[in-house]
């Protein structure tokens, strides 16, 4: 989800390209999170040829920064035990 956070609108060849993903993989993956409300999906022609265009939804953006936050705390317990 991080490449479709960090741009206004990111198209799945990027994405594709971008994580090593299977066009299938990705696709069901993709399909998932726009199921959940995470991300909308724009599919358009550009010069005849398709292209489906991802944007995070504002619950996919408060989604994706609470599992952030998750991590960091998670992240933080264990590199603080492994200190002590």
């Amino acid at each position: 989800m991080w490449g479709v956070a960090h741009y206004a609108s990111t198209e799945f060849t990027w994405l594709r390209g971008n994580t090593g993903a299977t066009g299938g993989n990705l696709g069901t993956q993709m399909m998932k999170l726009e199921e959940a409300g995470y991300v909308s999906v724009e599919k358009r022609f550009v010069q005849r040829k398709p292209q489906t265009l991802y944007r995070l939804t504002e619950t996919g953006r408060a989604a994706l920064v609470e599992y952030v936050q998750a991590l960091k705390q998670l992240l933080g317990a264990a590199v603080g035990s492994a200190l002590d």
